[in-house]
């Protein structure tokens, strides 16, 4: 299916046809393969990253195309229709470079452009064993010696935890709470930074999600991303942002369930006619269209305030709540159009049903962004 897209600029356009072309020549015909062997698309990566799409919100000056929010969501929601672990990747490794591009200074800024073309690829660490929605609880530690951070901990469900060349570490500085937390940006080559074995994931099997264990590596204290204590704010800003990706994600993984389930209702026959034509069939696909529709309207509606400068934190957490809800609805729906085909993975929508899964747990569970939004209902 076609969307129907009002774009800001004629630029704009050539960037979605220039996403599609990729996405339909890069992804779409590596996906299945790449997934079934666990193996991650490095080299798509890096051509995303020549063709100017890993830097797409960050100002020109660094490397980046300085487009509005919105355009970049929408790249991210094509990438997602052909492959939800490439569209994830580039989601991830936006929001490692994040802290840097809005919180370093000068000095460290002069590392952006390396790190935004794509022949860098950003690891965001944050979560660990103990605690992944009570991020101000982190137990990772680093302690100040001779001009360095000596870092220790662990974290976990770490996205590119093995193939990444650099990682930001929230790690605690200070005393107890989120005012005790900073942001260290590690190059990947540090001693004492040991990835574990990747976990085995329900989907996203080409996108490596591991631990990492910090054992006394020694970051450098120019490397420090704001202020001591200041670094949970910057994950919690990073994070507004990073769930505005996730929703673009799972609004392309719902589109890719939804064109397919109704193509092959299109074509499967039964009872002498195609069953798209039978209404209890026909409502089912009609009420997928329209919460995908609504799922993209409201997250272009959060990303529209974010490019104003305008608050926009309630907005994303609606819309990573809503999108990754309605792409879990749409993927299982899409797998009983197909009936018994739907099972088996000679199609895709099981492998789409059992990506949009993570997608109601990441950057926040949605069990959070409740939370999140109920408290501002409850402040008035």
């Amino acid at each position: 299916m076609t969307v129907d897209r009002i774009l800001p600029t004629d630029e704009a356009h050539d960037l979605l046809d220039l996403a599609t072309e990729l996405a339909d020549r890069e992804l779409a015909p590596k996906a299945a393969d790449h997934e079934e062997r666990a193996e991650f698309p490095r080299e798509v990566l890096r051509t995303l990253g020549r063709s100017g799409l890993l830097g797409l919100p960050y100002a020109e000056e660094y490397g980046g195309a300085a487009q509005p929010y919105e355009v970049y969501l929408q790249v991210l929601e094509i990438l997602a229709s052909r492959w939800l672990a490439v569209a994830e990747a580039v989601s991830v490794h936006t929001l490692s470079c994040f802290p840097l591009a809005e919180y370093g200074t000068a000095q460290q800024r002069k590392l952006l452009p390396e790190l935004i073309g794509g022949e860098l690829l950003g690891a965001y660490c944050l979560s660990e064993p103990q605690g992944g929605s009570d991020a101000a609880s982190l137990t990772t530690r680093a302690v100040l010696e001779d001009e360095e951070y000596v870092v220790s901990g662990t974290k976990a469900w770490i996205t590119h935890a093995q193939v990444a060349d650099f990682y930001n570490i929230f790690c605690r500085t200070g005393g107890a709470g989120a005012s005790g937390i900073s942001c260290l940006l590690a190059d990947r080559n540090l001693p004492g930074i040991e990835p574990q074995l990747p976990e085995r994931t329900m989907g996203l099997h080409a996108s490596p999600v591991a631990q990492v264990v910090f054992d006394g590596t020694r970051v450098p204290a120019e490397r420090l991303i704001g202020a001591e204590g200041e670094g949970f704010g910057i994950a919690m800003s990073a994070l507004d942002s990073g769930r505005l990706g996730i929703a673009a994600c799972a609004v392309g993984l719902a589109q890719a369930a939804l064109d397919y389930a109704v193509g092959y209702a299109r074509e499967r026959r039964q009872f002498g006619r195609a069953i798209v034509d039978f209404q209890g069939l026909g409502f089912l696909l009609a009420d997928a269209a329209t919460q995908i529709s609504a799922a993209r309207a409201l997250m272009l509606a959060a990303a529209r305030l974010r490019d104003a400068g305008r608050p926009y934190s309630i907005e994303a957490a609606k819309a990573k709540l809503f999108a990754t809800d309605v792409a879990m609805r749409v993927t299982t729906d899409a797998v009983q159009v197909l009936g018994g085909a739907g099972y088996v993975a000679d199609h895709p929508v099981e492998r789409y049903m059992r990506e949009a899964k993570v997608l109601q747990i990441v950057e926040g569970t949605n069990q959070i962004q409740r939370l999140v939004i109920s408290r501002a209902l409850a402040k008035g």
